[in-house]
């Protein structure tokens, strides 16, 4: 069944209503036109289980001051939160996305402090629809969030998921930076009985300049991992590399990262879809494709930034944002489907562009083809300045297996 409608969506089918409506990722939108700010939202819960949330926040831009569409955001986001949702949510980990982090982040920072602890990254990211702030929240019911040394979460049904965001070092080269981010992440863990090899799901490096500091990066990291023991006859850790700032300058590299204690290897399945993408390591890079995580009643697929590419490594239609788009959907679907999931099950995207001026031709092309979709549109050049797009997803699907506990 999924097969199929994968093949419908690449074909360029916009989905039905009748196939979104068999969704367990079930998706709405709410708006608030006494703030400008729309709200696009994918729920999941299974039969009796926990409830997930991902929602995206968009305002319009037409509040010209960054502290007005700022409060204008959080408001919306406060009567979104208040209007009594099943399973009580609580919030887990937010991102909001900036135009310019240095003169907007203090601000922000000091609006934090009106809500509920959690794991909160922001990244200069500018909005492509104009606004100066955008945000994605990531929700689960029924759960009692903590905070302790940098990481963030909750545990439930013998799990643990531990979150962290917005890590930085503000001195030091992009190398030592990653180096130093990723051994104090290390160590986070380790007070918690985890590692990086065995309990890491998913990173993000935000770097800011990528084009000159991605590989200081990309040497640091690679570096880290062969000392815990992580290699291309291993494996690695699912990951979007990209262009983003802290509002200290100084910062060159910032650190997202999810990871769950008091799960079996079994549960983590590494995702290459080695017909249309080769392995990473093949070009010297450290990180997998994607990544599916399997619990009792659901599977969630972490889908690492992905491009157009083919399984030699190389970029594919050089030039053309309207061809790369197509390949990178077509990448991604493959992943999705040696995963057992399809684009129905998408709960979120993020969409990256090198090039602001492609933002109204592929915003076209992905509201035709993913209308409901929660999504964010980011200006964020990719690491070969030759990809002008760049998307990643999560998927939220039920499962049945009962030699895992539920999640």
């Amino acid at each position: 069944m999924n097969r199929e409608k994968n093949k419908k969506i690449q074909a360029g089918t916009t989905p039905s209503p009748s196939l979104l409506e068999r969704r367990g990722v079930r998706l709405s939108q709410k708006t608030f036109p006494a703030y400008g700010v729309k709200a696009e939202i994918a729920a999941f819960q299974p039969q009796g289980g926990t409830a997930e949330y991902h929602i995206m926040l968009h305002g319009d831009g037409d509040a010209v001051r960054y502290e007005d569409q700022l409060i204008n955001l959080h408001k919306a986001y406060g009567e979104l939160l208040s209007a009594g949702w099943p399973a009580n949510p609580t919030p887990v980990m937010k991102r909001y996305f900036l135009s310019d982090a240095a003169n907007q982040t203090e601000a922000l920072e000091k609006e934090l402090e009106r809500f509920p602890a959690c794991a909160v990254s922001i990244v200069q990211q500018p909005p492509l629809d104009g606004s100066k702030i955008a945000l994605w929240v990531y929700l689960v019911g029924g759960v009692e969030f903590k905070e302790k040394d940098g990481l963030s979460g909750f545990s439930r049904n013998g799990y643990h998921h531990y979150w962290t965001a917005g890590r930085s070092i503000a001195s030091g080269s992009p190398a030592s930076q990653t180096r130093e981010l990723l051994e104090d992440y290390g160590k986070a863990l380790a007070r918690r009985g985890c590692t990086i090899a065995e309990n890491c799901v998913r990173t993000w490096f935000f770097v800011q300049n990528v084009d000159v500091n991605y590989a200081g990066m990309v040497k640091a990291r690679k570096e880290n991992f062969m000392e815990q023991g992580l290699t291309e006859q291993t494996h690695y850790i699912a990951s979007t590399g990209i262009e983003g700032r802290a509002g200290n300058p100084a910062a060159h590299v910032l650190l997202d990262a999810y990871a769950v204690g008091g799960i079996q290897k079994e549960q983590v399945n590494y995702l290459y879809a080695l017909t249309h993408l080769n392995r990473t390591c093949e070009y010297g890079v450290t990180f997998e494709r994607g990544v599916s995580m399997e619990y009792g009643d659901r599977k969630q697929l972490y889908i690492s930034g992905t491009a157009s590419i083919d399984n030699k490594g190389l970029v594919l239609h050089v030039g053309d944002v309207v061809a790369q788009t197509r390949r990178m959907w077509e990448n991604v679907g493959k992943l999705l489907e040696e995963g057992g999931a399809g684009f129905e099950d998408v709960a979120q995207m993020i969409v990256y562009l090198r090039d602001a001026s492609d933002y109204p031709v592929v915003k076209k092309m992905f509201d035709e083809q993913f209308p409901d979709i929660p999504k964010q549109y980011v200006l964020a050049p990719v690491c070969r300045p030759a990809w002008l797009i760049e998307m990643e997803c999560i998927t939220l699907k039920e499962n049945r297996e009962e030699r895992f506990g539920n999640y």
